[in-house]
């Protein structure tokens, strides 16, 4: 499903990609400013969407930027229409690290909102939405509400990743992982079950996702730590001395 991705170019580096999907939902906005407001209002619904996810990358560049000061690069980042992922080839054990590089995300859209808010203060509170003001009236709140909302520890989410790393500090990796994971799924449900009662889908969809994609984190970690392990115990087997090679003195 992943793979359905569209090449769109590099950003310092990192190749940003598109997913399928992400066309449904831009038409779906289309239509909605189309039936608001017609040509006017589906130019700038369109407007909004890609600015928003304009926004999305910008988060994950901090993410990604902050990584390759680490020495860990990005091999992409998919755009989906939940939001976006950062393929990175390891994240950081050291739950310091983690934590910085974890934060990166969410301080680019507080840095955007704050920016914004110099901007959107002056304006009146009966703003159109299908204009300039409203515009950047709605990336205000976007930003800061996808700031806050990545701050909720559910894992893999930043504030699940944040929760990880605190816990890393006491605990095991693995174990570590296990704890945010379970902690991330029972929040996950929680929040299913309140977009199903107030009838908000996406939010629905988007917590299932992140639901099933902790879960494969969590196994993937595991199955690394025991591959590792089996690798250290073959070395030392294959390094351990034998009495052809160490005949006793």
């Amino acid at each position: 499903m992943l793979g359905w991705s569209i090449p769109l170019f590099r950003i310092r580096g990192i190749q940003l990609s598109l997913h399928a999907s992400f066309l449904l939902l831009l038409a779906y906005w289309a239509d909605q400013g189309w039936q608001d407001e017609g040509w006017h209002g589906m130019r700038w619904s369109v407007a909004l969407l890609l600015c928003f996810f304009a926004c999305v990358v910008l988060h994950e560049l901090g993410h990604c930027l902050t990584a390759r000061r680490f020495g860990i690069n990005t091999r992409r980042i998919l755009l989906l229409p939940i939001g976006g992922m950062a393929d990175m080839e390891e994240i950081p054990r050291q739950p310091s690290r983690e934590i910085v590089m974890t934060l990166a995300g969410p301080a680019v859209n507080f840095v955007i909102a704050g920016a914004l808010w110099l901007v959107v203060r002056h304006f009146k509170d009966d703003v159109p939405l299908y204009s300039p003001a409203g515009l950047l009236s709605e990336l205000f709140l976007w930003n800061l509400v996808m700031g806050c909302f990545n701050l909720i520890p559910v894992f893999p989410m930043d504030g699940g990743r944040i929760l990880r790393a605190l816990l890393a500090t006491r605990l095991p990796y693995v174990r570590a992982t296990f704890w945010a994971a379970s902690v991330g799924k029972v929040l996950a449900v929680a929040g299913i079950a309140v977009a199903l009662w107030n009838q908000v889908w996406m939010v629905a969809v988007l917590f299932t996702f992140i639901f099933a994609v902790g879960e494969m984190e969590y196994r993937l970690v595991k199955r690394r730590e025991m591959e590792a392990e089996h690798w250290q115990n073959w070395w030392g087997r294959q390094a351990a001395p034998t009495a052809e090679t160490y005949p006793p003195g």
